[in-house]
């Protein structure tokens, strides 16, 4: 008797303890659990304790109401100049409504993937292939838009949507290459020519520059000269004027000058004008002495005198003294 007293109370305290594991159901944070009283939704557990009717009401598995993210890979897309390119995208979600995602959707997730492709073979059919690569973020807002609107039914926001990767047919990425690379090195031949040019435009200026300025020099460099030689004439024309010297010194000067003036670069033949005979005179008589010298004396003092003047035979002009009333000699070459 004891022993079935003992039985009924322990099948007592299961039927408690199943009641109570059956009765009350704990739900974590961000999560929820639908509720179906005798196979129909009867409501949405929150996260926290919650008391259901046990054998009567069923709880369904629990539904994630963080943002998930689903990676959708290769889906091949056709440009609308007919290229065929695979694009991998990203896809952040979160759901809303857990009623509606349990309902009104037998797999959001494989749905969110077959309306992704959908929608992008539809926005990337209206670009070509440059466009499709220039304007990522173009398409990622339409998706999403897209997206969004159509996936709001079943209680699913869809937050973002990314492009992964655009993957063209590798004939494409080959002509790709070698239009970036003839484009990089037509921007170097530009750039090569264009210093080039600044560089020769550099030069000539400051060729131009240095030419100006050594015109300048020049120029200050003869009017210093010119200034120099007009003082030194000026001096000399005053030291004679104050000194105030007589013919004979005049006349010595003279001959002592037609040296230098017979060995000139382009002269060949040297006329000897008139006066150089009256310069002779002058400079013969310079010789003489006080009381009246001899003939001899004065023929000695002339002798000197002309001797002064260079060898006709070593490559200096011959000497032709012009003789009043007769035609000057011929001209004589070197």
């Amino acid at each position: 008797m004891e022993v079935a007293s003992l039985i009924v109370a322990a099948a007592f305290v299961l039927i408690i303890a199943l009641l109570a594991v059956k009765t009350v159901r704990i739900v974590p944070q961000a999560r929820a659990r639908n509720v179906e009283r005798l196979g129909r939704y009867r409501k949405t557990l929150e996260p926290g304790m919650n008391v259901i009717i046990p054998f009567i009401d069923r709880v369904k598995p629990l539904i994630d109401l963080r943002e998930q993210v689903v990676s959708f890979l290769g889906q091949p897309v056709i440009t609308e100049d007919n290229l065929v390119v695979r694009i991998d995208t990203v896809l952040f979600f979160q759901v809303t409504d857990p009623r509606a995602a349990d309902y009104e959707i037998v797999n959001y997730i494989q749905a969110i993937e077959q309306l992704t492709a959908t929608m992008l073979r539809s926005v990337i059919g209206s670009m070509d292939l440059e466009v499709t690569l220039t304007s990522r973020d173009k398409i990622n807002t339409m998706l999403r838009g897209v997206l969004d609107d159509a996936s709001g039914k079943w209680g699913i926001r869809v937050t973002r949507v990314e492009i992964k990767a655009i993957d063209p047919p590798k004939s494409v990425i080959d002509a790709m290459e070698k239009q970036m690379r003839a484009e990089r090195e037509k921007r170097a031949a530009i750039l090569t020519a264009e210093g080039l040019r600044q560089a020769q435009i550099l030069t000539a200026e400051g060729d131009r520059q240095g030419t100006i300025l050594r015109a300048e020099g020049d120029k200050q460099s003869a009017i210093l000269r010119a200034e120099g030689q007009s003082q030194a004439i000026g001096t000399v024309f005053q030291a004679i004027h104050e000194n105030d010297p007589d013919p004979q010194l005049l006349a010595y000067q003279y001959v002592q000058a037609l040296p230098q003036i017979a060995q000139g670069a382009g002269s060949s033949v040297w006329m000897i004008p008139n006066e150089v005979t009256t310069a002779l005179k002058t400079l013969s008589s310079a010789f003489e002495p006080a009381s009246g010298g001899s003939e001899k004396s004065r023929a000695d003092g002339l002798g000197q005198a002309i001797r002064k003047f260079p060898d006709p035979g070593k490559g200096a002009a011959a000497v032709h003294p012009e003789v009043p009333g007769q035609a000057p000699p011929a001209e004589l070459e070197n």
